[in-house]
Order: C-alpha cells, then sequence, then structure tokens
C-alpha cells in the first residue's frame, strides 16, 4: 500500500510538473502578485515588501487525491541586487506542509517574504524546511504593518496563502523549499541551483520582466502614497 502512494505521489508530482511551462508559471506569478497587492486593506503590507530580502511566489501549489495527500507548487524567488534593484529570478519548487485549502479548494497561491539575510543564505541551500530550519511566521495583512507581533518581528520568512479568493496570513510550518534546477533551466540554459542563480548576476529573462516590474511597483508604493498624500494636503489646504 505504502508503495503504491510513492509511486501515486510521483505521478502526482510529474503530471505538475509537465502541466505548464516557466513562461506559464512567470505569467501566472505576476499575475498572483498584482491580485494580492492591488487591494490594499487586504494585502500585503507595503512596509514590509519594501524591507524583504526577497520574494517567493508560488503560484496554484496543488493537492493531491486524499489516499496520497501530496502538496506540490513550482514558483520563483526574487531577490534585491546591492544596488536595491531585483535580481533574475530563480526556480524553486515546494512540497508538504498545510496551505489552508478550504473546502472545496483544488489549489492556492503562495507568497512569501524573506526578512533578513539568514533567510536568504538558508534559502540558497539544496533543501530548507519552514519552522525548522527557518523560522516563519503567518504575516499580517492591510496597509501597514503596525500590528506586527514579536514573532512576526524575528521571523526570518513571512508567509501568505490565497485560497477561492481569500487571502490571509499562514505559517508554513512543515513545507519544504528547494530549487527547481530543470526550471532555471528552461530560463537559463543550465541546470542550476537557487545560489548559483542569485549569484551569477544572470540577465532578467524577458518573460519574468512583467513580474519584476510588479515588485517595482509596489515597492514604490510608499512613497507615492506619501506623495499623493501631500498633494491632497495642499488642495484642502488651498480650499
Amino acid at each position: 500500500m505504502k508503495g503504491i502512494a510513492v509511486a501515486a505521489c510521483m505521478v502526482f508530482t510529474a503530471g505538475l510538473s509537465m502541466a505548464a511551462t516557466e513562461q506559464d508559471r512567470l505569467r501566472d506569478s505576476t499575475d498572483v502578485l498584482h491580485e494580492i497587492m492591488g487591494t490594499p486593506d487586504k494585502g500585503i503590507p507595503h512596509d514590509l515588501l519594501d524591507k524583504a530580502q526577497c520574494v517567493a511566489v508560488i503560484p496554484s501549489v496543488k493537492k493531491g487525491a486524499f489516499i496520497v495527500g501530496a502538496e506540490y507548487g513550482r514558483g520563483f524567488l526574487v531577490c534585491r541586487a546591492a544596488g536595491g534593484g531585483w535580481k533574475a529570478p530563480a526556480a524553486i519548487q515546494m512540497e508538504g506542509g498545510s496551505f489552508g485549502f478550504q473546502i472545496g479548494g483544488s489549489s492556492t497561491d503562495v507568497v512569501a517574504l524573506i526578512m533578513n539575510p539568514r533567510g536568504v543564505q538558508k534559502l540558497e541551500s539544496d533543501k530548507v524546511t519552514l519552522g525548522a530550519d527557518a523560522s516563519v511566521a503567518a504575516g499580517p495583512v492591510g496597509r501597514t504593518a503596525t500590528a506586527e507581533t514579536d514573532l512576526q518581528m524575528s521571523a526570518e520568512i513571512l508567509s501568505w496563502s490565497r485560497t477561492q479568493g481569500v487571502f490571509a496570513g499562514i505559517a508554513l510550518n512543515g513545507a519544504s523549499l528547494r530549487p527547481d534546477t530543470k526550471g532555471n533551466e528552461e530560463l537559463y540554459g543550465t541546470k542550476m541551483g537557487t545560489r548559483e542563480v542569485l549569484d551569477s548576476h544572470e540577465r532578467i529573462p524577458a518573460g519574468a520582466e512583467p513580474l519584476i516590474a510588479e515588485l517595482d511597483r509596489y515597492s514604490m508604493h510608499k512613497e507615492g502614497h506619501e506623495a499623493e498624500r501631500s498633494m491632497e494636503h495642499d488642495r484642502d489646504h488651498d480650499h
């Protein structure tokens, strides 16, 4: 019976890996980030995004048949360059853990912020288990992170999930992240791990440019929002 479950899990994950190309996943990742950040009162606080060292987006994490219990997804890790911009994305895969599937839900989107250099170093390894190898906490939702708890302040990774339109912070304890070498090969022409991609100064692929633009848009949102409020104040003062 155990052998059947393992075989079924292998078929399940293999089917997912063939279901989409990296270009498809890049588009899906961009859409997920755009839709989540497009609702400021219900999205990721912009000040947290400004502080993050890296952003991981794993669209459509799938849940397998109940006899297997497999959960599996592929997405991307985008980290900041020394100058403050964003590096080329590294393909990653997520397995296991609890992704907060609701009744009737067959997939969920996962977004995580890596908040400090320690978290980045751990994600550069061959495999990191959240909650064991790296501390993880459910991220807050809303315009600002003023309601952060001590756990959120000290966590290396903050994470959120969206299932059937419901977006909420969730601590992905037990989930593992590892490099997607096949995905990196499709993007860059050679199999590379996460550290290799981040250290290689690879040029951002054309298919990843919308995702980078989306990150730039919301990383700069804080300054834009302050400027907008200043203009509104000036108009009120004139009246």
